[in-house]
């Protein structure tokens, strides 16, 4: 029988050794471990060895035993499918003998071994293991109770689902119960992981649990005071995901849980405080928020702001006793990955901004980047903004005492809480505040300038949350004094301050916009000379810094004494940087923008720049295919260059307009667009019709001889499940069709019903209505005859997108598509002429022609015979155009 099985004594040594030679730190002897680790999984008994020396190996010393299990479940996660049925049968054998080993560390690898196994599909095929481990649970011996025990917690982690399905005949039935039991056991270290095992099954609201969900809750509450940590965290654990999944069940009991969420925010060990500090978050997104914690706020908001502190380890992980580092080079494990935001077409509103894709990030809390945990600090900051949100200014009544004495603390530790409080009520709290700004910024503007780098680096952040104020008063009094010590904070010596200044001042530009232009001279001063500080991670930065201000300030940059200075280092960081260097996406980005805004003023340098975008296109594809036909031999390409190349030509196209045209000429960019086009990632799709609008828009001569080509994919792509895909497939339709004129007629039917289908759809972003307007409306511009007829079903939605975007271009074609096609249906129109009217009223200025065509339409006595009924004009003399 396979379970008799003897290692050879040869064989065994060898192992052994090889276990040794593992544990050295030498690069070259782990790589000669690995590849004869490697060879060894030739021989299918390699895994018995392993099992052997981690089970019954009690002469080795455990680091060596626990190894030779973690390479075991290292090669059940490659290769299980692959073991003979009797080896795997060894191996959940001895695993099942041995969970109750003396030593905590082989329990655990066991354990791990066990869920590993478990989790290849194989508590199918191992019907024993569950009730094995739950009748190991009622042991006398501790070792076999706590170790069967960890090893269910780690299976319930990691297959919590497919515990709760009919595969399996429902083990939660009886095993939730059964963990129920153990909440009162004489262990700490048991009673924590008979909470973490039902613990699981909270947020997917399983049967099971929720058939003893009272049980449940009245044994977390008689734990509630448990004097282990780790029960403590598992409790709170357990009571914030029951705030989200049966709030019911809690609100009786809500006064006293919130009471005890308050000690436990305020717990002496940072885990379970941090679990606690979770609550508040949570509770927030409640209805019920406010009602159930007005009365608790006067105790909970001096407990947020204390936990706002930097902690002591904070302050030895940051380094926050080191104030210069500025010549120091980056660790280069610390630089994030930088993931590009392929490029969307949105319309230009009313108020000023335009609105990207309703999926943008907010200026989140993340004001220390480098501890990228979430810690209590960052919870308690995050906790105080959500209810902000909620209490808005009746906060203030407890928060502004508390402030007062914490910014003006001669402790900095405790001063730069009180900046962090500030900045984290910035958003909620904004109506109430701004009695105080006037005496608060000056304030904050001399704390830029605190002899502690970390005082320095919250207060930009905190300074960057109330930009908008700032902006909306006298440039000379706030905006000019901020901008200039916020560029010397991005000369800083200290490379946490150059990052938090380089962050903040990029809000500023989004907010100012043309304010900035006066002292555009001293902004590119500050900018450029970074440059030659900079180290790697905020050179990074500087390129966004400089990317929205082009965004920002637009035309305006496009001087010669600015352009010879910015132009030169980025085309020298530009030309040092190797195709596959990732570093390239941001200065891509970077010169995206600012060839957008110089226009003209890019001419000289945008033949390299084009050229080498189009190859890096080219590039990437050669290695898709190469990679499609033969997997074995090349890697699949990384598509975001790809991606940031597409979206710098479309920079190049918008920037330059028809100055582009002899370097699309001259260039394959068609062939490889209509490539782009059909790519899988939608990412690319999404950058590709950009591009094609852009083009179509600069040089149409060259678009129009693949227009049937182009066609039938843009057709196939208005899909609104892939929102930003979508949303400039119809932009690019729109342009198109503005050049085609009435040779678009063939088209027509390839995208018409889809985009009146996307109109009418409930809960279409914003941006998604208004460019589906546009393009509905330009074609029946030109081809009036095949779109009127459908008018009655687009019109409502048509005229409410509308109503809100800025006169332009695009507004007007769409405009005169929509006046045409009244004039051709007018029966499509009249049950929701009201609509007509008031989106005529959103004009401010519209051209002579357009004017005529909406007096023509709507009756207003000038003796032309009206087209519609003119119950409305009334209503309408109240509009702007007339």
């Amino acid at each position: 029988m396979e379970c008799q099985w003897k290692p050879d004594e040869q064989g065994l040594q060898q192992i052994l050794q090889l276990l040794k030679e593992s544990q050295s730190p030498d690069t070259s002897t782990q790589r000669s471990v690995q590849q004869k680790l490697e060879q060894l999984n030739q021989y299918p008994d390699f895994n018995n060895y392993l099992i052997f020396v981690l089970t019954k190996l009690k002469t080795e010393d455990e680091p060596t035993r626990s190894l030779s299990g973690l390479i075991l479940k290292n090669n059940v996660k490659a290769h299980y499918q692959n073991f003979p049925n009797g080896v795997s049968d060894f191996i959940k054998n001895e695993c099942l003998q041995n969970i109750g080993d003396s030593s905590p560390l082989i329990r655990a690898t066991v354990g791990i071994l066990i869920t590993t196994i478990a989790s290849k599909g194989e508590l199918q095929n191992w019907p024993e293991l569950l009730p094995k481990l739950c009748l190991l649970l009622d042991s006398e011996d501790y070792n076999t109770c706590e170790g069967a025990f960890g090893a269910l917690q780690k299976i319930c982690e990691d297959s919590a689902e497919i515990l709760d399905s009919d595969m399996l005949d429902r083990p939660l039935n009886v095993m939730i119960p059964k963990f129920l039991q153990f909440f009162k056991h004489s262990s700490p270290k048991i009673r924590s992981h008979a909470i973490a095992c039902v613990n699981q099954f909270i947020i997917s609201r399983t049967q099971a649990l929720m058939l003893h969900i009272d049980p449940f809750i009245e044994n977390l509450f008689a734990l509630a005071g448990d004097e282990e940590p780790e029960v403590r965290k598992n409790v709170c654990r357990a009571l914030v995901m029951l705030l989200e999944v049966r709030l019911d069940r809690l609100l009786p009991h809500m006064h006293n849980i919130i009471e005890y969420m308050l000690q436990r925010t305020q717990d002496q060990d940072e885990n379970v405080a941090l679990e606690a500090c979770e609550f508040w978050l949570t509770l927030a997104e409640q209805p019920v928020c406010k009602e159930v914690l007005c009365g608790h706020l006067p105790k909970l908001t001096p407990v947020l702001v204390n936990g706002m502190k930097y902690s002591e380890i904070d302050i030895i992980l940051l380094k926050g006793d080191v104030e210069e580092d500025e010549a120091i080079p980056d660790n280069e494990q610390d630089i994030r990955p930088r993931f590009h935001r392929s490029r969307t077409v949105a319309q230009q509103h009313e108020g000023g901004d335009s609105i990207e894709d309703e999926e943008d990030d907010d200026d989140d809390l993340d004001d220390d980047e480098t501890i990228s945990d979430w810690n209590l600090r960052k919870c308690s900051a995050a906790a105080l903004d959500v209810l902000a949100n909620v209490f808005r200014d009746d906060l203030l009544l407890h928060i502004l005492p508390l402030l007062k004495e914490l910014l003006f603390h001669p402790e900095w530790l405790i001063k730069e809480s009180g900046i962090l409080v500030l900045g984290a009520i910035a958003e909620g709290c904004m109506q109430g505040m701004i009695p105080y700004l006037p005496e608060l910024i000056p304030h904050l503007v001399q704390c830029l300038s605190d002899k502690k780098a970390l005082v320095r680096s919250i207060t930009c952040w905190t300074l960057s949350r109330y930009a908008h104020w700032v902006v909306s008063q006298p440039p000379d009094t706030y905006l000019k004094p901020l901008m200039t010590e916020l560029l010397k904070r991005i000369l800083d010596s200290n490379k946490r301050v150059q990052e938090a200044a380089c962050s903040a001042f990029a809000t500023l530009e989004e907010e100012a916009c043309t304010e900035l232009v006066p002292y555009l001279a001293y902004i590119l001063d500050t900018l450029v000379f970074a440059f030659s500080k900079y180290q790697h991670k905020n050179l990074l930065i500087l390129y966004d810094a400089i990317g929205t201000l082009a965004d920002s300030v637009g035309h305006h940059l496009n001087k010669p004494e600015y352009i010879q200075m910015l132009m030169p280092p980025l085309i020298q960081k530009w030309n040092q940087l190797k195709d596959e260097d990732k570093d390239l996406f941001p200065l891509l980005e970077c010169l995206s923008s600012v060839a957008t805004a110089l226009q003209s003023g890019f001419l000289p340098y945008c033949e390299p720049v084009y050229q080498r975008c189009v190859n890096l296109v080219q590039k990437t594809l050669a290695q898709a295919v190469l990679h499609q036909t033969q997997p074995e031999f090349y890697e699949a390409p990384d598509k975001d260059f790809m991606i940031v190349a597409l979206d710098l030509l479309s920079g190049l196209a918008e920037g330059l307009g028809g100055n582009i045209e002899q370097l699309v000429a001259r260039s394959n960019i068609l062939t490889l667009m209509y490539q782009c086009m059909q790519d899988k990632m939608p990412e690319v799709r999404q950058s590709s019709f950009a591009l094609l609008g852009d083009l179509t828009k600069a040089c149409f001569q060259h678009v129009k001889p693949c227009i049937a080509n182009f066609m039938p994919i843009l057709g196939t792509n208005l899909n609104p499940e892939l929102i930003s895909v979508c949303n400039n497939a119809t932009w690019a339709i729109g342009e198109i069709s503005i050049q085609m004129g009435s040779e678009m007629q063939p088209y027509v039917p390839m995208v018409l019903q889809q985009l009146v289908e996307i109109i009418n759809r409930p809960n279409t972003p914003k941006t998604l209505l208004e460019n589906t307007a546009i393009t509905i409306g330009r074609l029946g511009y030109v081809c009036p005859q095949e779109v009127a007829p459908m008018l009655q079903q687009f019109i409502r939605p048509w005229c409410t997108s509308l109503r809100n975007i800025r006169d332009n271009e695009e507004k007007d074609s769409a405009f005169r598509g929509i006046c045409t096609m009244i004039t051709v249906n007018p029966g499509g129109v009249v049950q929701d002429f009201i609509f007509f009217c008031d989106a005529v009223a959103s004009w401010m200025n519209p051209k002579d022609d357009l004017r005529e065509m909406f007096y023509k339409l709507i009756d207003c006595g000038r003796g032309w015979e009206p087209l519609i009924p003119g119950a409305y004009v009334a209503l309408f003399l109240g509009g702007r155009v007339v």
